[in-house]
C-alpha cells in the first residue's frame, strides 16, 4: 500500500518524466495576490503566468502545492473533524501549462497517471465535461472511457472563471465510483451528493477571456490548471473511504491518542480528527511566518489553533497537547517540507504559550456558556450577543462556540452576534485610504505636490477657516461634490484631528462663508501622501462644496472633549500599570474614542483584582489632583532624556511632542517631579481633573503577551457605576438579601440550580430508558424472525441520545434488535441497533432504510450494529417500526 509521501513522489515524477519542471510548493501567504488570506490552490503561485504578466524559463510545471482554506470564502473550518475529507490544511497536486499543451494532452496525461501508474481500475473511473465541451467529450473517448460516463454538465461546476472578468474556461472532473454499497449517484444526478462517487481531479481549460458585458473571445495563450487533493487520492489508492484513515493522518491521531491517554478511535474519535488536522494547518501557517493575533491571517491561525485546544480539553488533557505532537508531523512531513523541521521549536514554543494562555480562560469561557445555556428552552439558540460577549471576554472565535454548541444540538443567532460585531468595529476600525472611493496613493501625492502640506491648527482651537484646494470623489480628482454626494476635501489647513495614535478622528462641519446654511457633515478624517495631507470625508448635506472654496470648519466639541479625556487617562492609566507591575510593561495598541479607551500593553499574564484596583487607584488620585498638562515639542533624544516614553512601533522624525501630566517624585522631567511624559501627536485634556473619573471594566488577553485593558472616563464612567449600584440593589431584592449578602446567597442558589438539573437530567435519562410513547417499555421485546426485537417511540428525547440509548438496550437485551424512533417538533430521528452476534443475519443499516421512508425521509446509514437516519413526519412511527420488522421477518 502506497504511503501518502510515495504517492506525492510517484504524481511529482509522472510530470517530470513528461517534461515538466517540478516546483516547490509556495508559502501559504501569497505572494501575488493581495485578495487571498492564504493560498488555497495550486495555480495561486502561477496566476501572474496565466495572465501573462509574468514569464518563466519553462512552461509545464508541477507542484505539490501546500493550502489552507479556513477563512473568507474558501472556509472549511466548521466541518472538520465531522466529516470524511474536509480539511483546514492540504495538499493539492498539480499540472500545468503556460500556452503549451492543451486538452489533448492533460486529459491523456490524467488518464494514463490514474490508469497506470496509479493502478486505478478504469471501469470504476467516470469523467465530466462542460454542457458544449465537444473536444474534451471526444478526448475521453479516444482515451478510453464509455460514452455513458462521460457525463456532459451545464452548472458553473464545470466552469471555471478566475474573477467577473479575465480568463475563464470550461473544466473536466474525474470521479471515482465506490460501488453500490454505498449511497450515492453519478455527478448530475439527484443523488450525487452521496459518497459513492468521489471527484478526483479537476482539470481547467483557460480558453477564453470574459469582459463586463459578458461576452468572451479566445485567448491568445490557452493554458492548464488541474488540481488532485493528495488527501483524497490517498485515501483512494489506499482502500480508504475516509481521509483520515490515510497513513499520514492516521500516525497524527495516534499521537494524539499516546499523549492524551485515550482511544484514537473510541467516543473520542472526531476530537483526535480535530487535533490532527489543526496541528498541520497551525505548525505550517507559522512555519511561513504567521504568528497568532487578533486580526488577518494571525487570527483566522488563532482560531485554529484554540479550536484544536477546545477538544484536547474534551479529551480531558490537563496540559498542553499540541506542542508535544508537532515531532509526529516532522517525522511525517519534515522530508517534503524542509522548512517545517526548521521551525520546529518555534512551533512548538508558538504552541505551548498559546495553548497555555487559552486554558486558563477556557473553562471559564464554557462556565459562561453553560451559564447562558441553562435560561434557555430545549433546542434555542444562543443570542448573538452572549456568543459575542464570549468572543469578546474569553476569546472564543464564532465558530468555536458554534462547535460547542453543535454537540448539544444547538446553534447561535449569527445575526445578533455580527450586530455586536459591528457596533464594535465601527468605533474601533481604521479607515485608512485602502478603501474603495480612496485614490491611490499617486494620486494624493500628486495633491500634495500642487498644493502643499496641510496645517493642522486641532491643538488651539477646534474652529478656523480654510480654503478648499482639492476634492477626491470614487478614487479621482474632482472640481465640486454636489448635495448628498460622498467625498474626501483636503484644505489648506484645519482644526480636525486625523485618525493616527490610537484616538479617533474628529467630526463636525465644513460651511461655505459665501452662505454659512451650505454645510458639509465631516465623518471621518485621515492623513494621506506620507502624512502631508488632512483629508476629511464629508458630504454635502446642502448646496454644493467646489475646489476654491472659504469654508469656515468646526469640530464637534462634545465629541473630542470625550476622545481627548479617554486619551490623556490612557496616559495616567499607562504610567500607573508600570508602577504597579513593573518596567516591562509598554504600550502595544491603543483606542481612544469618544466612548470608551482601549490599552494594549505587554505583560504575560491577567492583573489579579487587586492589581487592578490599585491601577485604577492610582490614576483616579491624579485625576484629583488636577494638575495641568503640558506640552513642548523636542528632539528625540531630548525626549528620552527627561524620561519620555516612546511608543512600540512608531516612526518619529527630527521632532517630537511631548505630553507630560501629574505632580510626583518620580525623578522623571526638567524638574524631577512628572509622574506621565509620553511621546504623542494627539489631543489631551488642560487640567488632569477635566477628564472627571476613570473607571476600569477589564482586563483581558489581546495577543500573546499582550494584555487589553478597556475604561470609560468622566459621565460615562459615572453613568456606568450608577448602573452598576442599581443592578446590585434590583439583585438583592430580587433573592431577597441584602447588597453585602449578595455573593454568597447567589452562591447557594446557583449550587441549588446545579443539584436541580443534574436531577431533571438523570430522570429522563430514566424516563427513556422505562419506556415512552409507542412500541412497550424496556422489557417488551418480542420475537420477529428469530430475532428478539424491542421497538420504542420517544418523546423529549433529542435525535443525538439515541446511540447512548441504543447501547443501553443492548446491554439489557443481551441478544436482538433495537429500533428507537425520537419524535420532536412533529420530526423523527431514527436510530437502529443490532448486537454483535446477530450482524451476519441482520444490519442496523437495513432496518433504518426500511423505516426511514416510512417517516417521509431519503437514505440513511451507519454500521451493520448502529445506523441513524430521520424522518419528516413522526406521525408514521408505527408504520416505520412495522417495516423495519419485515426486514427481520423477511
Amino acid at each position: 500500500m502506497p504511503s501518502l509521501n510515495d504517492i506525492r513522489s510517484t504524481f511529482l515524477n509522472y510530470f517530470a518524466k513528461n517534461d515538466h519542471e517540478v516546483v516547490a510548493s509556495s508559502p501559504l501567504v501569497p505572494r501575488n495576490d493581495p485578495t487571498l488570506m492564504f493560498v488555497n490552490s495550486g495555480m495561486v503561485q502561477f496566476k501572474n503566468l496565466f495572465t501573462g504578466v509574468e514569464t518563466r524559463d519553462y512552461k509545464r510545471a508541477t507542484t505539490a502545492q501546500k493550502c489552507v482554506r479556513a477563512g473568507g470564502k474558501h472556509n472549511d473550518l466548521d466541518n472538520v473533524g465531522y466529516t470524511a475529507r474536509h480539511h483546514t490544511f492540504f495538499e493539492m497536486l498539480g499540472n500545468f501549462s503556460f500556452g503549451d499543451y492543451f486538452k489533448d494532452a492533460a486529459i491523456p496525461f490524467a488518464w494514463e497517471l490514474i490508469t497506470k501508474d496509479f493502478g486505478i481500475d478504469a471501469n470504476r473511473l467516470w469523467t465530466t465535461v462542460y454542457h458544449t465541451d465537444d473536444e474534451a467529450f471526444e478526448i475521453w473517448k479516444k482515451v478510453g472511457v464509455p460514452e455513458e460516463r462521460i457525463i456532459r454538465i451545464a452548472t458553473s461546476d464545470n466552469f471555471w472563471q478566475m474573477g467577473p472578468t479575465g480568463p475563464c474556461g470550461p473544466c473536466t472532473e474525474i470521479f471515482y465510483d465506490h460501488g453500490d454499497h454505498i449511497w450515492g449517484g453519478p455527478p448530475g444526478s439527484p443523488e450525487e451528493d452521496g459518497d459513492r462517487f468521489i471527484e478526483i481531479w479537476n482539470i481547467v481549460f483557460m480558453q477564453n477571456e470574459q469582459f463586463e458585458d459578458g461576452s468572451m473571445v479566445p485567448l491568445d495563450m490557452q493554458s492548464i490548471d488541474t488540481g488532485m487533493g493528495l488527501e483524497r487520492i490517498g485515501a483512494l489508492l489506499q482502500g480508504k473511504h475516509d481521509n483520515y484513515d490515510t497513513d499520514l493522518m492516521r500516525a497524527l491521531i495516534e499521537a494524539s491518542a499516546d499523549v492524551t491517554s485515550t482511544d484514537p478511535d473510541g467516543s473520542g474519535k472526531t476530537h483526535h480528527r480535530v487535533i490532527a488536522d489543526h496541528l498541520r494547518s497551525t505548525s505550517f501557517l507559522i512555519a511561513d511566518g504567521v504568528m497568532p493575533s487578533n486580526d488577518g491571517r494571525g487570527y483566522v491561525l488563532r482560531r485554529i489553533m484554540r479550536r484544536a485546544m477546545r477538544h484536547a480539553h474534551l479529551l480531558g488533557a490537563k496540559d498542553p497537547v499540541m506542542y508535544r505532537l508537532v515531532n509526529a508531523l516532522v517525522h511525517q512531513m519534515g522530508a517534503a517540507y524542509p522548512e517545517l523541521g526548521r521551525a520546529q521549536a518555534l512551533i512548538e514554543e508558538t504552541l505551548e504559550l498559546e495553548e497555555t494562555r487559552f486554558k486558563q480562560t477556557l473553562d471559564r469561557g464554557l462556565k459562561l456558556l453553560d451559564e447562558e445555556l441553562a435560561g434557555l428552552s430545549d433546542g434555542a439558540d444562543l443570542p448573538g450577543e452572549a456568543a459575542f460577549r464570549l468572543y469578546d471576554t474569553y476569546g472564543f472565535p464564532l465558530d468555536l462556540t458554534q462547535d460547542a454548541l453543535r454537540e448539544k444540538g444547538r446553534g447561535v443567532d449569527v445575526a445578533g452576534f455580527d450586530a455586536s460585531m459591528a457596533e464594535q468595529k465601527a468605533k474601533a476600525r481604521a479607515a485608512w485610504s485602502g478603501s474603495g472611493e480612496a485614490a491611490d496613493a499617486a494620486l494624493w501625492f500628486d495633491i500634495a505636490d500642487a498644493a502643499g502640506a496641510t496645517d493642522f491648527l486641532g491643538y488651539d482651537t477646534e474652529t478656523a477657516e480654510g480654503q478648499v484646494v482639492a476634492l477626491v470623489k470614487d478614487g479621482v480628482q474632482v472640481k465640486a461634490l454636489k448635495e448628498s454626494e460622498n467625498g474626501w476635501a483636503v484644505l489648506n489647513q484645519t482644526p480636525f484631528y486625523a485618525e493616527a495614535g490610537g484616538q479617533v478622528a474628529d467630526h463636525g462641519y465644513v460651511r461655505r462663508l459665501e452662505d454659512m446654511d451650505d454645510v458639509s457633515v465631516v465623518s471621518d478624517v485621515q492623513k494621506f501622501a506620507d502624512g502631508k495631507l488632512v483629508a476629511h470625508r464629508l458630504s454635502p448635506k446642502r448646496g454644493t462644496l467646489s475646489v476654491g472654496d472659504t469654508v469656515a470648519l468646526e469640530v464637534d466639541h462634545k465629541r473630542r472633549s470625550k476622545v481627548r479625556a479617554n486619551h490623556s487617562a490612557t496616559h495616567l492609566l499607562h504610567e500607573a500599570l508600570r508602577v504597579h507591575l513593573g518596567e516591562h510593561v509598554a504600550q502595544r495598541g491603543s483606542l481612544n474614542d469618544e466612548d470608551r479607551l482601549r490599552f494594549d500593553f505587554s505583560h504575560s499574564k491577567a492583573l489579579s483584582a487587586q492589581e487592578l484596583h490599585a491601577v485604577v487607584e492610582e490614576v483616579n488620585g491624579f485625576i484629583r489632583q488636577n494638575s495641568p498638562v503640558t506640552t513642548r515639542v523636542m528632539t528625540p533624544d531630548d525626549a528620552r532624556e527627561i524620561g519620555a516614553q516612546a511608543l512600540f512601533g512608531e516612526k518619529y522624525g527630527d521632532e517630537v511632542r511631548v505630553v507630560s501630566m501629574g505632580l510626583a517624585a518620580t525623578g522623571k522631567g526638567s524638574n524631577g517631579e512628572t509622574y506621565s511624559i509620553e511621546l504623542c501627536g494627539g489631543t489631551h485634556v488642560k487640567q488632569t481633573g477635566d477628564i472627571g473619573l476613570c473607571v476600569i471594566l477589564g482586563d483581558s488577553a489581546s495577543s500573546a503577551g499582550v494584555r487589553r485593558i478597556e475604561a470609560l472616563t468622566g459621565a460615562a464612567a459615572l453613568d456606568y457605576l450608577e448602573e452598576q449600584a442599581k443592578l446590585v440593589a434590583n439583585l438583592a431584592e430580587a433573592v431577597k438579601a441584602q447588597p453585602g449578602e449578595l455573593e454568597t446567597r447567589l452562591k447557594v442558589l446557583l449550587d441549588e440550580r446545579k443539584a436541580l438539573q443534574n436531577e431533571v437530567a438523570q430522570l429522563r435519562r430514566e424516563l427513556a430508558m422505562a419506556g415512552g410513547a409507542g412500541q412497550g417499555g424496556g422489557d417488551e421485546a418480542r420475537e420477529v424472525g428469530g430475532i428478539p426485537f424491542f421497538a420504542q417511540v420517544l418523546q423529549g428525547v433529542s435525535g443525538k441520545d439515541l446511540p447512548a440509548l441504543i447501547d443501553e438496550h443492548k446491554r439489557r437485551l443481551g441478544t436482538g434488535a433495537i429500533l428507537l424512533i425520537a419524535e420532536t417538533g412533529g420530526k423523527a430521528a431514527v436510530a437502529a441497533g443490532v448486537t454483535a452476534d446477530l450482524t451476519d443475519r441482520v444490519s442496523a443499516v437495513d432496518l433504518v432504510k426500511a423505516a426511514v421512508p416510512e417517516l417521509g425521509g431519503k437514505g440513511g446509514g451507519g454500521r451493520p450494529d448502529m445506523a441513524q437516519g430521520g424522518g419528516a413526519d413522526a406521525s408514521k412511527a408505527d408504520a416505520a417500526i412495522k417495516a423495519a420488522e419485515a426486514v427481520l421477518g423477511g
